[in-house]
């Protein structure tokens, strides 16, 4: 892999997990988008918060996941409880795992340019920085499963 793809795995991913963090911000709070997207812009993405250095963030694909999700919500969480077993509500998801979901579901859907399995590795990593390995393992499964709808 060269270095350019490199960093550029790297913007991602940094752009993937602020997503995730700013969605769940937005479900907690009701931020408006723009704000949401200029707090991120200016305080969040490439800033040290207390004595963690995040990663410089791809902003335009932030930006489209984001924008994506809020825009496609009702689109994406069917296809999300569609998967879930029948004695599992969507409601029954915490709110950090809806946020994550979303991201991931938004991608499937509109981000062509992504692989089906970096998408859903990518997501599980970001499962990882906040769950357990049992979650991981769901967010891995669930995700292969709305993968196979999403993309056929």
């Amino acid at each position: 892999m060269s270095r350019r793809t490199s960093a550029r795995s790297t913007a991602r991913a940094a752009a993937r997990l602020a997503a995730t963090q700013a969605l769940y911000q937005h479900e907690m709070e009701g931020t408006a988008l723009a704000s949401l997207l200029h707090e991120f812009h200016n305080h969040r993405l490439g800033a040290t918060i207390e004595d963690v250095e995040y990663a410089p963030a791809d902003e335009a694909y932030f930006d489209d996941v984001v924008t994506g999700v809020l825009a496609r919500t009702d689109e994406i969480d069917r296809l999300i409880a569609a998967k879930l077993s029948s004695d599992w509500s969507f409601d029954r998801l915490d709110k950090p795992m809806r946020a994550l979901l979303r991201a991931a579901t938004y991608e499937l859907l509109a981000r062509a340019d992504t692989a089906t399995g970096t998408v859903i590795s990518e997501y599980v990593d970001v499962a990882k920085a906040f769950y357990e390995r049992r979650e991981a393992g769901f967010v891995n499964g669930l995700l292969d499963a709305v993968a196979k709808d999403a993309r056929g």
